[in-house]
């Protein structure tokens, strides 16, 4: 009832902010933290409705939005927002607030995984965003210290206070909940081991404005092009080694395509260069032992079972461990695939 009642909700912001009026309202991709909706007005025209849940930050959703706009100003692929009458980009009313923006059609994400001239796609579009972000006002690029890229002495900290809420809890004996607590058992006594192969990363990596958020549901691909680039995080400085890495080493591409993923990061970061000659070839270099150990040093969604029991779905449950394979064979075949990256990056 509560989807039927913020439909209509929606429909009635529409009409009144946004001068469309629709003839359908429905729901949309789940959203991690939205309520999403696809409108459908009287000229057939297909809009996309994120709808923020009480107590969001509207003005660091407002940024976000603001980014993309400027990425798309640039040439990058995301969608345009459309503004309310009064030039908004976010309308409040009935006790919710929504954005819009234009209905990408015929699109999928990237959760299937990347393939044949995807990578360069993929690849591509990446290089062209950071190259438009490194020039964004929020601050250039800068050197930042690899063990803060990705900090074990961090995550140790945080799996211990994971693992002294486990003993805390009730004993789990099976399903989800006892092989995440086993998990985060053997990831903190792996974090010894992870230390000593970081050392391997440059003293310093470069750190730069990026999209915040470009894990594999906001990038959507209609063959093998970039169809849209969505879901953007306000401004703020990240590895730039470590976006790349998020995407064109998701852990459902490195397991479901075990031949084709060095070659195809290969093929993503030379594309990548392309576009963006200006980040070092020690940070695209990087992207491997980066992606792995950003994926050993995490704790999602170890402590989902704790933290919301009710978010733990199959989905949920099957990319947790796919995100632990992942980073053991990623391990497993690293030094494999920065040789691969030594002779694209020559």
């Amino acid at each position: 009832m509560r989807a039927e009642s913020d439909a209509m909700v929606v429909a009635g912001i529409l009409a009144l902010l946004y001068r469309i009026t629709p003839t359908v309202v429905s729901e949309g991709p789940e959203g991690t933290a939205t309520r999403n909706y696809v409108a459908e007005d009287r000229a057939g025209r297909r809009w996309f409705v994120k709808a923020y849940p009480p107590g969001a930050d509207v003005d660091q959703e407002r940024r976000a939005l603001a980014l993309g706009e400027a990425a798309r100003a640039d040439g990058v692929p995301v969608p345009a927002v459309r503004r309310t009458v009064s030039g908004e980009v976010i309308a409040s009313a009935g006790g919710l607030s929504v954005s819009v923006t234009e209905y990408v059609a015929g699109a999928e994400t990237a959760e299937g995984g990347l393939s044949g001239g995807r990578w360069d796609a993929v690849g591509e579009a990446v290089g062209r965003l950071h190259r438009f972000l490194a020039r964004h006002p929020a601050g250039p690029p800068r050197p930042v210290a690899a063990r803060e890229v990705c900090d074990v002495t961090r995550a140790g900290r945080r799996l211990e206070e994971l693992l002294d809420r486990w003993a805390a809890a009730p004993p789990e004996t099976e399903g989800f909940a006892a092989w995440a607590r086993g998990t985060a058992t053997r990831r903190l006594a792996a974090l010894p081991e992870v230390a000593a192969r970081l050392e391997k990363l440059p003293d310093t990596l470069t750190e730069q404005i990026v999209h915040g958020d470009l894990a594999s549901p906001n990038l959507l691909l209609r063959g093998e092009a970039v169809a849209a680039v969505i879901d953007f995080r306000p401004p703020g400085h990240r590895s730039a080694a470590w976006e790349p890495g998020r995407i064109v080493l998701d852990p459902r591409t490195v397991l479901g395509r075990p031949d084709e993923w060095i070659p195809g990061l290969a093929h993503a970061v030379g594309a990548y260069r392309s576009a963006n000659p200006e980040l070092a070839a020690e940070d695209l270099l990087a992207v491997p032992r980066v992606a792995a150990g950003y994926l050993a040093c995490s704790v999602y969604p170890l402590s989902e079972p704790l933290d919301d029991p009710a978010a733990v779905t199959p989905a949920v449950e099957a990319y947790g461990r796919a995100r632990h394979e992942a980073a053991g064979v990623l391990w497993q075949r690293l030094e494999e695939a920065e040789e691969v990256l030594r002779d694209v990056l020559r």
